[in-house]
């Protein structure tokens, strides 16, 4: 089976006509547009017949979705892509999915834990690392503390900010 991403949730219903709502959980929305179909986390497909931006949510149309009552019943629906489908990156920008689970090293070589998050908080991204019998290690996600990523060695490397009390 096919690796696949979620990039948004269905959060309620739009109108009486069965359009959904869809708060996008990706840095690029405008792949909504070019769906033709939804794939939700059952393992269910939706044939699209309309999809626009109103606000910050994406609204879609789909085929055997015709009332308010049919597109409740997907509140909360996680909708998926497959990952050979997502828009390619540039060069040192990375997809979540794929970071998620790597070890992560400090400078020295010595494995600190795995990437069990990543927290967007605006300003810029905190990676969480999940340390073995300890607490979770957050570190800023920026050139001054993650100093590689290396997705084909799998791993990353980073140097820790002062104030972090890691081992």
């Amino acid at each position: 089976m096919e690796k696949q991403v979620v990039i948004g949730t269905i959060i309620a219903p739009h109108g009486v006509r069965g359009d959904i709502r869809i708060l996008p959980q990706t840095d690029h929305p405008e792949q909504f547009l070019e769906l033709s179909s939804l794939l939700l986390e059952d393992g269910r497909s939706l044939q699209i017949t309309s999809a626009r931006f109103h606000k910050r949510m994406v609204l879609m149309k789909c085929r055997g979705v015709e009332t308010m009552d049919d597109a409740e019943l997907l509140r909360g629906k996680k909708v998926l892509i497959n990952s050979e489908d997502l828009p390619q990156l540039g060069e040192g920008e990375y997809y979540v999915a794929d970071l998620l689970g790597l070890p992560v090293f400090d400078t020295a070589g010595t494995q600190l834990g795995t990437l069990k998050d990543v927290l967007s908080t605006g300003s810029n991204d905190v990676y969480v690392i999940a340390v073995p019998e300890g607490k979770d290690i957050l570190v800023p996600a920026l050139k001054k503390h993650v100093k590689e990523i290396n997705i084909t060695d799998r791993k990353i490397v980073v140097e820790l900010p002062e104030w972090t009390d890691a081992p």
